[in-house]
């Protein structure tokens, strides 16, 4: 095993080599450094990836991926204390903080057929010969969905696709109700927590998940432990509550659910359970259910690889649901770090990735976690000899993500106040694999961080992470689904210098940070390249990580690299690297998807009605097949979207000027009162974006222009009051939010302009 340098040796390249600047970086200097602050930086960098060795966070993955650790586990505690125990070692004040969170799991799991004929399902997964640790059965949690409720249910079984409302509109026209019946929804189209859902909206009384093999499975590629693919009992573990109106702790929202905060154990305090009994099931375990249902042939889109005819029932398949759960509370133990800044210490720099898993769990989440390990021992190294950050770096290993973003939501929320006056950014990664760089956060950090991602080689082909996007995107299109580019997307990621980076939606920890507190967050990681069907199950383990994922462990190493280069370059950048033309650029895009969607639900609103009046649905419809059409629908109205385009243009101006005045203020840096007084203003710029009232329906979510969809759960909804409201085609209230988040951003263009006359009166 290669050790990492000593500090002697990294003092050497702090302080003495000289730092090229590389060939795809901008000749402009970086954002928030002056050229001299800069080329510091670069040595500074030079020492910072002499101490990364991934022979370290193999190793590291090794003892932390050994067993089960999910939250509440006597291993979930160990690995806290034992990253703590690494972060002290190498100079950080470093403490645990415990949180009491609800946390079910299983007391009783029964699924069987008991028409037509009898089936019950395994709900396991045996252990492989190939697979060390898959045979840790005593510790490991089995298949279950976190926060399903209680129930004992017995029904017809009905197919619903992916189990999203588009879903049940098909159904109705096959004429079939779920009312009274147990849904079988696939995983994909959603995150889980929306299919029972939408499926307890519409009267069914119980749901099951199967990962198809189509989506997650041999369709895909040989299935493990052959190939990476999940194979027939393989089975997707994971929470179900309704995360899109709060996460955390069920029972404290808003609240930080420490020790000395007393609550007991009343589930009716807790909103986000399910409505009805969830069970997630394999697809070994799905096949009969399906073989054995009848009713029409379901859609074509709808037909996932099994070797059957997909039929929507209901029945005659006929299954009886039992779930029966430990509903208590457990100890959360979140591991903070804090690097202490030198010159602005009450100025935070937030790095965090979980610890815990459902099972053993290297890819999900030690495959970030290794890597932020190896950034902090570098930051460690470089303290040692002799550097100390301009601002504070606080390092976080959170506890209890999977069930529901507890850690993080629990201590976000628990030191709410503090987090607004001092945090600048906080920084997310989660999982990690081989391939292309993947980012996503605040359009104020957007072009800071197409400035580092130009900075990092690739592991595989040696350019920049971010010229092999580029190319990623040239190719396949920024939503990587292999569709056909359009001729206006190539032009623009040739022309445009920084790549576009996707907004933020929820399913990872950055979600308390940007959409609750308002403070401006990025997520990175790595992928694309290494299959992943082993998602939440006692397969995502080191044996299957090192085969399939990244054996060299080359992108950890790209990925703590473009974690490092970030914490450091926010630490250390004389004023706060924010930067405003990239989202007001981003911002126009939103204005114009809501104003287009209400134009295009208008049109086929129209077209819609034209059909049914005309009679043309029913007579191109099979008559020999049920088909009932829809109701007309209302009509679109013209929605007054004049304030938030007013609101547009006012950031866009706002966003213009502050460029202006940065652009000439290069050369001539500002006094150290004006940086500090500017850095106050940059911090609170996303919080804006924020209203205390929330988002309708769901408080808890005070971003106005990021949110997860009510709908989609993981999938972001921009500028969520307006769009929202317009899908659910409630017209009223999106003329009420377009004034209301025209409102917002017009407070966030008084704070750029707040930002721009310091700079001019320096």
């Amino acid at each position: 095993m290669r050790l990492a340098c000593s500090p002697p040796l990294v003092v050497f390249f702090v302080l003495g080599a000289a730092a090229a600047v590389a060939a795809e970086t901008p000749p402009e200097k970086l954002i928030g450094f002056t050229p001299e602050r800069a080329a510091a930086e670069r040595r500074l960098e030079q020492g910072f990836d002499a101490a990364l060795d991934p022979a370290e966070l193999k190793e590291w993955m090794r003892r932390l991926s050994a067993r089960p650790h999910h939250i509440g586990s006597p291993y979930g505690k160990d690995n806290a204390e034992f990253l703590a125990g690494l972060f002290r070692g190498w100079g950080f004040d470093t403490r645990i903080e415990e949180f009491r969170v609800l946390f079910p799991t299983p007391k009783m799991r029964g699924l069987e057929m008991v028409a037509p004929t009898v089936f019950r399902a395994a709900l396991a997964e045996p252990p492989l010969k190939e697979d060390p640790t898959s045979g840790q059965t005593a510790e490991q949690l089995p298949v279950y969905n976190a926060y399903s409720i209680d129930g004992d249910v017995t029904g017809e079984l009905v197919y619903v696709n992916y189990g999203v409302p588009r879903d049940y509109d098909e159904l109705d026209r096959h004429g079939i109700d779920v009312k009274g019946k147990v849904v079988l929804a696939r995983y994909g189209g959603s995150w889980r927590g929306i299919k029972p859902k939408v499926a307890a909206e519409h009267g069914a009384i119980g749901c099951l998940i199967y990962s198809d093999p189509r989506d997650d499975g041999f369709f895909q590629g040989d299935v493990y432990p052959k190939g990476p693919y999940r194979n027939d009992t393989g089975a997707q573990r994971g929470s179900v509550a309704d995360m899109p109106l709060y996460p955390g702790d069920p029972l404290t929202p808003g609240v930080g659910a420490t020790p000395e905060v007393a609550h007991g154990v009343d589930l009716s305090r807790a909103k986000t359970l399910t409505k009805i009994p969830v069970m997630p099931i394999s697809y070994g375990d799905a096949l009969p259910l399906l073989n054995a249902l009848g009713g029409a042939v379901a859609p074509e889109s709808w037909r996932g690889a099994l070797p059957v005819t997909y039929h929507l029932g209901p029945g005659p398949t006929r299954v009886h649901l039992k779930l029966a759960f430990d509903w208590r509370l457990v100890p959360a133990y979140d591991v903070i770090a804090r690097l202490a800044g030198s010159e602005r210490p009450d100025e935070w720099v937030i790095r965090g990735n979980h610890h815990d898993a459902w099972v053993n769990g290297a890819e999900d989440p030690i495959s970030g976690l290794v890597a932020l390990l190896a950034e902090a021992k570098a930051v460690g190294a470089l303290h040692k000899a002799g550097w100390t950050p301009k601002r504070t770096i606080v390092y976080a290993a959170w506890d209890g993500e999977e069930p529901g973003l507890l850690g993080s939501t629990e201590w976000a929320e628990a030191h709410d106040a503090e987090l607004r006056k001092k945090a600048v950014a906080y920084v997310n990664s989660d999982s990690n694999g081989r391939g292309f760089l993947q980012v996503s956060g605040s359009h104020t950090l957007e072009r800071f961080i197409n400035q580092v991602a130009r900075d990092v080689p690739d592991p595989e082909t040696a350019v920049s992470v971010a010229e092999r996007l580029r190319a990623r995107r040239l190719v396949r299109g920024d939503d990587d689904d292999a569709r056909e580019v359009r001729k206006e997307e190539r032009k623009e990621l040739r022309e445009r210098p920084d790549l576009r980076i996707g907004a933020l939606g929820s399913g990872s920890d950055y979600t308390p940070f940007l959409q609750h507190l308002g403070i401006a967050s990025l997520s990175i990681g790595f992928g694309g390249e290494n299959g992943n069907g082993i998602y939440h199950s006692i397969y995502d383990s080191f044996a299957h990580y090192t085969r399939f994922n990244d054996p060299k462990f080359e992108y950890g190493v790209a990925l703590a690299r473009v974690g490092g280069r970030t914490v450091l370059r926010l630490a250390e950048a004389d004023v706060a690297p924010f930067e405003f033309t990239a989202f007001a650029d981003t911002l126009g895009r939103y204005v114009e998807e809501v104003s287009r969607l209400a134009t295009d639900m208008r049109e086929k609103s129209e077209e819609d009605n034209r059909l049914l009046r005309d009679r043309t649905l029913v007579l191109a419809a099979d008559p020999q097949q049920t088909y009932v059409p829809p109701e007309a629908r209302q009509a679109v109205p013209y929605v007054n979207f004049a304030p938030l385009q007013n609101a547009l243009e006012r950031v866009q101006q706002s966003a213009r000027a502050f460029d202006r005045a940065r652009t000439a203020r290069e050369g001539r840096p500002l006094s150290p009162e004006a940086q500090k007084a500017l850095d106050v203003i940059l911090m609170s710029a996303e919080q804006a974006l924020t209203r205390p009232e929330g988002l309708p329906v769901r408080p808890w979510f005070r971003h106005q222009v990021y949110a997860p969809g009510f709908y989609t759960g993981y999938g972001v909804k921009t500028l969520p009051g307006v769009r929202e409201a317009l899908e659910q085609r409630d017209w009223k209230r999106a003329e009420e939010q377009a004034v209301v988040e025209a409102r917002t951003l017009e407070a966030f263009a008084a704070q750029i302009d707040k930002a721009t006359a310091v700079i001019e009166e320096g």
